[in-house]
């Protein structure tokens, strides 16, 4: 009989049991729960029972109205997920031995690299890894490392430095920032200009959340400006660029989003900075120790073949 209640002591709750209690922790909403995990809600509802069940412990305190975490629940949750990622992990990692570039990768991109960069990358993708399911999202630098961090994101493409302990930075390339001007500005087609010119102009800037806001930030600091010179924002480059052919002001742009943001009206002048001129530095970034991080090293090393043709300055792998 002693053996008889050991063994059951010693039951242990299923992947499903655990995934359906998580997506409730997650929710707090049998209804949400189950979409989000594609299972009808009895199964859910009928799959965390068990997992009280088998632990011996009430994780949900169900109401009419909602559904709340018990005290063991809220400890609870925290290991379920944690054993989830855990299997994730091995999956991915057995996933990337089996057949490397095959699969899912979630790769996440800034707004002011997305536009100019993502050709380039699709095209090697759809080119040299045809069964590597590639799926994009852009968002702003912050979200971006959250979701590299929980594991929402695979891959980032984004300016560094980051400065972020448990991320890998693998360097692509350094391009110049431009100056651009309206019409009949006294900066406008010329080269050579000093940074110093910056200490007198109306800069107009991306909205606070945009890691290209804060460079250009410092790029003034760097030259002397010690007030934020902050008169009009925008949610993106190309409102900005109108701002500017409007004659609210002027603008920095990388490179590699002249030609494009440029090219969207013929009231812009662009004038470049002498040597060395303010630049930025864009890369891949993975998680410290990922499954797959000798495939995203072999794609970065693809991925700046391909942006020669940039206007870049490709740098080696270990720059």
């Amino acid at each position: 009989m002693t053996v008889g209640n050991a063994g059951a002591r010693r039951r242990q709750p299923s992947l499903a049991q655990l995934r359906a209690f998580a997506a409730v922790a997650e929710h707090l909403h049998f209804r949400d729960a189950a979409a989000a995990i594609g299972m009808s809600q009895p199964a859910l509802s009928g799959s965390v029972s068990a997992l009280e069940e088998v632990l011996g412990v009430t994780l949900l305190e169900r109401t009419t109205r909602k559904v709340l975490l018990s005290p063991a629940g809220e400890r609870l949750a925290v290991r379920a997920k944690a054993v989830l990622d855990e299997v994730g992990a091995l999956l991915e990692e057995a996933e990337a031995v089996r057949a490397p570039f095959t699969g899912v990768l979630r790769l996440g991109v800034i707004p002011t690299v997305a536009p100019y960069l993502l050709p380039t990358v699709l095209h090697l993708v759809h080119d040299r890894y045809p069964h590597l399911d590639l799926q994009v999202h852009e968002e702003q630098t912050a979200t971006l490392v959250d979701g590299l961090h929980s594991g929402r994101l695979d891959l980032l493409l984004l300016a560094v430095p980051l400065g972020v302990p448990g991320v890998v930075e693998l360097p692509l390339y350094d391009e110049d920032f431009v100056l651009v001007t309206p019409p009949g500005h006294r900066l406008g087609g010329r080269e050579g200009i000093p940074r110093e010119a910056l200490k007198e102009l109306t800069l107009l800037l991306l909205d606070e959340g945009h890691c290209l806001r804060d460079q250009a930030l410092d790029i003034c600091r760097e030259a002397g400006r010690e007030d934020a010179p902050v008169t009009t924002t925008a949610a993106g480059l190309s409102t900005l660029v109108q701002l500017v052919a409007g004659g609210l002001g002027c603008t920095l742009l990388p490179r590699t989003a002249l030609a494009l943001e440029a090219g969207r009206s013929s009231r812009l002048l662009t004038a470049s900075f002498a040597d060395p001129a303010p630049s930025r530095r864009v890369a891949l970034a993975m998680r410290t120790g990922a499954a797959r991080s000798a495939e995203y090293e072999e794609l970065a090393a693809a991925l700046r073949g391909a942006l020669r043709p940039l206007p870049v300055r490709v740098l080696s792998g270990e720059a």
